[in-house]
């Protein structure tokens, strides 16, 4: 245990840069101020809190950069950043909290790569644990950076202290006076100032430690971070164009047959379903979306299998690899298109659904991949690991600001409207976002799906900054048009196929 971790230790060394030169009075500030944004606006929802807390975050990282010498206009690093806000805008749009999660969770990533500014795949993949590794390095290095100001300034602490009392105290005084001289700002004041109790102080505390420690290590990253780069994999041996093409052409011919079936089918309408398959449209859509989906997959683990053992003997053998992997590539596309118009033909048959809209995305996100590895055959691999992780991160942010949930209700509703079928129980289950997609429903549909929503939402009672606009949306019209009280058994509805609980008019 001891000497793997020295190790590892040892081995993250070579990779590191000089460490970080004194903590600088602007880091520590904004660090400062990330954690009292997260002790005051982090509490119960998720908003436009999450984008405030991270202006100061990133001001810590771009003053620590700045500091070591870092600070360089490249295009990429500003992508990163820029792009990384610009994920945070999904929480303040969208109610839902999948979206939401997904959103952060890249924007983490792409925070990760702007910090360590990395090119190749070791980086893209890794640089996330660069932060990890500068959590408690990133404490550390503030602390000492504090303790060596706190000896220079000690004469300047009393007078500080005066000064924020006596400015606390003013605020605190003339606010209580306002608030009981105006019901109206009153109102205003108790949205504005987070509601707090000695109760809370410990989660309180934790949100001003995780704020705090989380500025420091993107502090620390980016003044001293973890070259990625540096890492270097051993290539895998050449083999030779016969061994390495056969399996290969043999592939390809295997999926040209399968094609060709596909195509015939897929676009040769229902008749042609049932004739060449004896099946339903939702039943063969049903049977094959997950086989081709993990056949993607496997495809691409194919190509990296091949370019790690593809022969290196010279051009001959470059063109040969071009045009073995091109064709591959170009066949699964077809595989990409056939998966994209199962999944069309079963929510056609049965509704959309979270999971149905998700494994779509996935898929045609895994289309794009394929596309930028067959310009990468083309152009050069040298931009590649970082064009499929901006391609990650705009699907992730126009999943989000696509609303999904209001996308499944916008869908299911047409379908009732043509097919009077309605998956109930389900629609419950969506966020605010579904709400003005399910507001067109006739009654009394329309108050057996919303009144369970409205009574989810609940009376407003967060503070301005952790509600999204989405949830703003679907009170707005709750309230213009409340759900009515529905009789006994109005709202129970039938299965269809044994897969949904559906209400049929």
């Amino acid at each position: 245990m001891g000497a793997g971790a020295y190790a590892h230790d040892l081995w993250l060394t070579d990779l590191r840069r000089e460490p970080p030169s004194t903590v600088g009075t602007a880091v520590l500030w904004a660090a400062l101020a990330t954690g009292v944004l997260s002790t005051v606006l982090l509490d119960e929802g998720v908003g436009v809190n999450l984008f405030l807390v991270a202006l100061p975050a990133t001001l810590t990282a771009y003053f620590a950069a700045r500091r070591a010498g870092r600070v360089q206009a490249r295009p990429w690093t500003l992508a990163w950043g820029i792009g990384g806000l610009a994920l945070l805008l999904v929480p303040v749009l969208r109610a839902a909290q999948w979206p939401s999660f997904l959103a952060v969770a890249t924007a983490i990533g792409l925070a990760s790569l702007a910090l360590h500014d990395s090119r190749s795949w070791a980086g893209v993949v890794l640089s996330p644990f660069g932060l990890v590794d500068s959590l408690f390095k990133g404490a550390a290095w503030g602390w000492r950076g504090v303790r060596a100001r706190a000896g220079k300034a000690s004469d300047n602490v009393g007078s500080v202290l005066r000064a924020l009392a006596v400015t606390a105290v003013l605020l605190l005084v003339f606010g209580a006076l306002f608030a009981g001289a105006d019901a109206a700002f009153a109102d205003l004041l108790s949205r504005l100032v987070p509601d707090t109790s000695v109760g809370d102080g410990p989660w309180h505390l934790l949100l001003f430690a995780l704020g705090l420690l989380g500025a420091l290590a993107a502090a620390h990253t980016a003044a001293a971070p973890l070259q990625w780069d540096r890492y270097k994999p051993s290539p895998g041996s050449a083999r030779g164009r016969g061994e390495w093409a056969l399996p290969l052409l043999l592939l390809c011919v295997l999926f040209a047959v399968f094609n060709v079936i596909q195509l015939t089918v897929l676009f040769g309408g229902y008749e042609a379903v049932l004739d060449k398959t004896g099946q339903t449209y939702s039943e063969y859509a049903r049977q094959g979306f997950w086989q081709l989906l993990i056949a993607t997959l496997l495809t691409l683990l194919v190509i990296v299998l091949a370019l790690r053992w593809a022969p290196r003997g010279g051009p001959g053998d470059r063109n040969l690899v071009r045009g073995v992997l091109g064709t591959l590539c170009a066949l699964t596309l077809i595989v990409v298109a056939s998966a994209v118009r199962r999944m069309d033909m079963y929510v056609e048959a049965y509704g959309l659904t979270r999971l149905r809209i998700s494994v779509v995305t996935v898929e045609l996100w895994l289309g794009l991949v394929i596309l930028l590895i067959m310009v990468a055959g083309i152009r050069g691999a040298r931009r590649l690991p970082r064009a499929v992780a901006a391609s990650a991160a705009v699907g992730a942010l126009a999943f989000g600001l696509a609303s999904p949930d209001g996308l499944i209700a916008e869908n299911n509703v047409r379908r009732y409207e043509k097919t009077h079928k309605f998956d109930l129980d389900y629609a419950r289950g969506l966020s605010a976002d579904a709400v003005p997609a399910l507001d067109r429903l006739e009654e009394p549909m329309r108050s057996c799906v919303l009144g369970p929503l409205a009574e989810e939402l609940g009376p407003a009672t967060a503070s301005w900054y952790e509600i999204s606009w989405g949830e703003v949306r679907a009170r707005r019209i709750l309230e213009e048009r409340p759900p009515v009280t529905t009789g006994p058994g109005t709202c129970v509805g039938s299965g269809e196929n044994g897969e949904n609980s559906e209400y049929h008019r």
